[in-house]
């Protein structure tokens, strides 16, 4: 019997995490506790590297048409340091002097808050933020220069924004003419992604229970898009299930724009039209992760439209996930990054050698690169404030060895496109499993295993057992 599908039973995240802090008023979101200890952190670093001072601006609102703006999302390292979800804002940390850590941001304005909302304002932020100091965005060119002078080094967005860089010629100039007063430019800029990353790379305890929650409000909202589908539902109705539930949940929206690909559809890697009409027998393929105060889930799943897998769609479906579970295995710390692609690799190519969908020996079709026909790309990237977030994956040519805290997804894929050599049975079959794993001090969790993955699962789920 399909079980009945109320609003109370989506009300609620399946999992016990514990919710992070609950936001201050207005479009503040975050306790700023753990962005203060970022802080520090970067600033001893800084220290360490020689002393100076950082400047980041975020994201500032984009038009999408007319007076129209596209949705405002924060920059992600802005965000990481301060917890300020608000456009037009930059921020200065500095090693030799006080404030240390200052917000340029916009002030209070009640007429345009009327349109636009409210606005925290330089009177509140440096206290709702911990911060030591904030001043109005429209003094930054005054002020900036007389607070860089001193700086040994400043770390800063290079060569990412033409009006960014012009900003930084400015205050670069400023602070070269000031050598007549005695002050000393700085000896040199150094791009303050890449610092950044090194310390977003191991998440800390909040981000993590962020990362939970994100994963279990996607996981409902998965579970709630397979449990209506059936043959004749629109790929768009998915989406609709899929993009509701997120923000019924508490989501913010979507971390990237969901796929929703039925039938051969999901051979293309990307798709994201999502307007076909599922037809019977065909698989749907949905890869789709909300955001939750700024942080990213991740989700795949196939499964059969009209309840069960075909013979040929259950033989690739099984060996996708036996490569996945070698990936999990192989997650571990201490572990290559790269040593879960490459067990992912040997399974798949293993599973389609027995198929006969490829020929010779495992070893040399990996070398040879063959299985890149039906399975194009990588098994796993860095989760977090980006879906594809930042941080390296080899250093001087090694992989990275993996560490507790960091996140990844897990998501190996086969997907057989139409061709003489390939039989029948097998053309147009995309097949994709994705889960999100926690690397531990023994080995990963992974948050997002409350959508089935195990065959008779997703059968029995798809007739609401």
């Amino acid at each position: 019997m399909r079980r009945k599908e109320t609003h109370e039973s989506l009300a609620s995240p399946p999992y016990p995490y514990p919710e992070p802090p609950q936001p201050p008023v207005g479009r503040l979101r975050s306790d700023p506790a753990p962005f203060a200890t970022r802080r520090a952190l970067i600033l001893a670093a800084m220290q360490a590297a020689g002393g100076g001072a950082l400047l980041l601006p975020t994201a500032r609102e984009q038009r999408r048409n007319r007076d129209t703006h596209y949705p405002f999302r924060f920059d992600s390292d802005f965000y990481y340091l301060t917890g300020f979800t608000e456009p037009d804002a930059w921020l200065l940390l500095r090693t030799f002097a006080e404030p240390r850590a200052v917000l340029f941001c916009r002030d209070r304005n009640p007429e345009q808050e009327k349109w636009d909302g409210f606005r925290l304002g330089v009177e509140r932020a440096a206290a709702a933020l911990a911060l030591d100091d904030a001043f109005p965005l429209t003094e930054l060119d005054t002020r900036m220069p007389d607070l860089l002078a001193g700086a040994a080094n400043v770390w800063a967005p290079i060569l990412e924004h033409e009006a960014v860089d012009a900003r930084l010629r400015l205050w670069k100039s400023a602070l070269e003419r000031k050598t007549r007063q005695g002050v000393n430019p700085p000896q040199a800029w150094y791009d303050v992604r890449a610092l950044i990353a090194r310390f977003r790379q191991i998440k800390d305890r909040y981000e993590i229970a962020c990362l939970k929650m994100s994963a279990a409000i996607a996981a409902t909202a998965h579970r709630a898009a397979m449990q209506i589908t059936r043959p004749g539902v629109s790929e768009a109705a998915l989406e609709g299930k899929i993009l509701a539930t997120f923000r019924e949940l508490g989501a913010e929206g979507p971390a990237y724009p969901p796929i929703v690909a039925s039938g051969a559809n999901a051979c293309i890697l990307h798709y994201v039209e999502n307007r076909a009409t599922i037809p019977d027998g065909a698989l749907v393929l949905i890869d789709a992760g909300c955001e939750y105060r700024g942080y990213a889930s991740d989700i795949t799943r196939t499964f059969p439209a009209n309840g069960r897998f075909s013979g040929a769609q259950r033989a690739l479906y099984e060996i996708v996930l036996a490569a996945q579970n070698a990936a999990i295995a192989a997650t571990r710390p201490g572990a290559p990054f790269a040593a879960a692609h490459d067990a992912a690799t040997r399974v798949l190519v293993e599973g389609l050698v027995d198929l006969g969908l490829l020929s010779g020996e495992v070893d040399t079709l990996i070398a040879e690169k063959r299985h890149l026909r039906f399975y194009p790309h990588r098994t796993g990237h860095w989760l977090g404030l980006d879906v594809h977030d930042v941080g390296p994956y080899q250093i001087d040519g090694q992989s990275i060895t993996l560490q507790p805290g960091m996140v990844t997804t897990i998501e190996p894929g086969l997907y057989i496109d139409p061709a003489e050599d390939i039989p029948r049975d097998f053309w147009g079959i995309g097949i994709r499993i994705e889960d999100d794993a926690l690397v531990t001090e023994t080995g990963c969790t992974l948050l997002t295993r409350d959508v089935p993955v195990a065959i008779d699962e997703i059968e029995a789920l798809m007739r609401g057992g």
